[in-house]
């Protein structure tokens, strides 16, 4: 998305982010070579969890099935603050989500603030099943808005989306264009997220029209990820170019393999409400322990020995990780963009 890279070029672009982006690059190829993890630099994407919470009751999201184990909360703004003022000299962006919905944290937009005004690109997903202050949204400095939307009616959208109302969703949308009018600002760029599945794949012609109606920036079709034999009965598409799993009777796995390397274990921090740093967005219940941010700066904790052997240990063998088997690194998610 050409005018997304563009503003965040403007925006966070500095000499020692990059520096220490080529830093951490250069590690990670070396690394790939040798078979032997080095880190070098510091993380240049932080993904910070909000909340851990939601008001949705998806089935196959931890959060919203009732399977995540951690402890339940908000990350209190002074907890922000300290991660942010440890990375924006290194880091480019923070994304603003992990499990859970960030707008049900009251202190939501004053921490978007806080990091876009220390030039750092903030990206946010949202269910859209909120009473947003549009006008707050756009002036907090938001840059990106990923609103996942995956139904053209209530009955096909409610089939995943347990709880959302689509109305509220698409009102909100509106809300938020309209902000965007009146202040004369282009941010958030609107990203319309639709997860194909089978209940609504006949539904994408319509889903496009609707996109261009309610003028959001852009419209990703993205496949929808499943953890069961019975989710392929029940969530999958019929065609096949909407999977990204291949299918041998009741057993799947994903259609390109799992290969002894992952970029974002050294690109990509992630730090949960509470604080914890976890080695992945997929250490959905924080089963390695790194460290806390509260105890020990994020950007030592993101090189330290915890982190380094599981490094080594997807360089070695990755398959031998169970959260591995069904990750996003290296699988391609988005069937279709296009800019509306």
């Amino acid at each position: 998305m050409l005018n997304e890279k563009i503003r965040f070029l403007k925006k966070s672009f500095r000499f020692r982010r990059l520096y220490n982006t080529i830093k951490v690059y250069l590690s990670y190829y070396i690394s790939l070579l040798t078979k032997r993890a080095i880190y070098w630099g510091s993380p240049p994407v932080v993904m910070i969890e909000p909340t851990n919470i939601c008001n949705l009751q998806c089935p196959l999201c931890p959060s919203g099935n009732g399977t995540l184990k951690r402890e339940k909360g908000y990350m209190y703004f002074d907890v922000f603050k300290k991660i942010v003022d440890d990375i924006y000299k290194t880091a480019f962006m923070v994304v603003l989500w992990n499990q859970g919905e960030p707008y049900l944290n009251k202190e939501f937009s004053k921490m978007v603030k806080y990091a876009s005004d220390r030039g750092l690109f903030t990206l946010v997903s949202t269910n859209g099943n909120i009473d947003y202050d549009a006008e707050e949204v756009v002036n907090s400095g938001l840059d990106s808005m990923i609103v996942s939307l995956d139904g053209t009616t209530q009955e096909s959208y409610n089939k995943y989306r347990i709880n959302g109302k689509l109305d509220k969703v698409l009102e909100g949308v509106k809300k938020i264009v309209a902000a965007k009018k009146k202040l004369n600002k282009t941010n958030p760029l609107l990203r319309w997220q639709f997860l194909v599945m089978k209940h609504n794949e006949h539904e994408i012609e319509e889903i496009k029209q609707l996109s261009k109606e309610l003028e959001v920036d852009n419209l990703e079709l993205k496949s929808v990820q499943i953890y069961s034999k019975e989710d392929i009965e029940k969530y999958l598409p019929t065609n096949p170019k909407y999977r990204r799993y291949k299918i041998n009777g009741d057993n799947f796995e994903l259609k390109f393999g799992i290969k002894n390397k992952c970029r974002r274990i050294w690109t990509n921090a992630v730090v949960n409400w509470d604080g914890e740093v976890a080695i992945c967005c997929f250490d959905k219940d924080g089963d390695f322990k790194v460290g806390n941010v509260m105890n020990t700066k994020l950007t030592q904790l993101w090189k330290n020995k915890k982190i380094m052997k599981v490094r080594n240990q997807i360089l070695e063998d990755r398959k031998q990780i169970p959260i591995c088997r069904n990750c996003l690194e290296g699988v391609k998610i988005k069937i279709e963009e296009t800019k509306v």
